[in-house]
């Protein structure tokens, strides 16, 4: 068995941020840009006194997915959880505009058969939001990468991956769902606000950031799944991923933008009903939604085996609550 038929039943939870780039895409298709070689560093975190990363904790490069060209960004959660500076948000920018720059190229030189052929961008997140240390470096960065994201809209498909250590927080968290769809496993996680901050700023009673099941409840892939902030849930593997990931690419773009989770003024609409709804249940946990929403027990949903969950939950309908 080769190493990438190997890395294929890889934990994704588990997985360092090259891994999951090198090893998303087809076997030894990955090259990597602006690699650790490069030595492209932050120029403010030594100011701070803090160590930097060569690589500045984000992996962007390009690949294949059954032959098909895909840019890829995976960030790295074990340096500062993440956070998205200046070097890395460049990084980020720079992949987006690489993808953009190859679909303008492919749709010239294909007018009649363009849309089998135009790349896709693949985001692995792992990340606690902006990192503070870079001030407004961190945040300018944050609206480029949202800017490109908007540019891609309606030309190529922009897919999340969310299932690693750290999650999916902070204005990061908006990036993620800003995209074309969201794949997530139920180790995955994504929020606004972290819940460290959250107990800081509210107090233990109103949210317990040590209390990890509360935390999945709220803010983990099963909960997204059932609400539909993701489009799918997956195993924690990496092959599970890539097979999602294949999966979609094999669809019209027109099918894959039916699956945003925000973006269109039907969603915010939704959206609206949703902030209703909350208002009306006053639910006191996630437990409280998952039974409006037709689980029947949903005490057992969180120690429930992939695959039984997959076969019995029961989902938010889109277009009404």
């Amino acid at each position: 068995m080769s190493v990438w038929n190997e890395y294929q039943t890889k934990s994704f939870y588990e997985a360092t941020s090259r891994e999951r780039a090198n090893y998303l895409v087809d076997e030894g298709s990955f090259r990597e840009l602006i690699s650790p070689i490069d030595e492209m560093t932050s120029p403010h975190l030594p100011v701070l006194g803090e160590a930097v990363s060569f690589d500045d904790g984000v992996v962007t490069g390009v690949g294949k997915v059954s032959g098909r060209p895909v840019f890829v960004i995976s960030q790295e959660g074990r340096f500062i959880g993440g956070a998205v500076g200046e070097v890395g948000g460049a990084k980020i920018v720079g992949i987006f505009q690489l993808a953009l720059d190859l679909y303008e190229k492919i749709k010239t030189k294909y007018p009649e058969d363009y849309e089998s052929r135009i790349p896709a961008i693949v985001f692995s997140f792992e990340t606690g939001g902006v990192r503070l240390h870079e001030a407004n470096a961190g945040l300018l960065a944050h609206a480029e990468v949202m800017e490109m994201i908007q540019k891609c809209r309606g030309k190529l498909p922009v897919i999340s991956l969310v299932g690693s250590k750290v999650g999916c927080f902070g204005g990061m968290g908006f990036v993620c769902v800003a995209t074309d769809l969201v794949i997530m496993s139920d180790l995955g996680r994504i929020g606004l606000t972290g819940p460290e901050v959250i107990e800081e700023v509210m107090g233990k009673k109103e949210f317990d950031s040590a209390d990890r099941a509360l935390i999945y409840r709220t803010t983990g892939g099963k909960h997204k799944y059932i609400m539909r902030d993701c489009a799918y849930l997956v195993e924690d593997s990496i092959g599970a991923f890539r097979s999602q990931i294949e999966a979609v690419l094999q669809m019209p773009y027109e099918d894959i933008q039916k699956l945003r989770s925000i973006g269109t003024a039907e969603l915010v609409e939704e959206q609206l009903q949703l902030v209703a709804l909350a208002a009306r249940l006053n639910p006191k946990d996630a437990k409280d939604v998952w039974k409006y929403f037709g689980n029947e027990d949903p005490d057992r949903i969180p120690d429930m085996f992939y695959d039984e969950f997959m076969q019995k939950v029961k989902i938010r309908k889109r277009g009404g609550i």
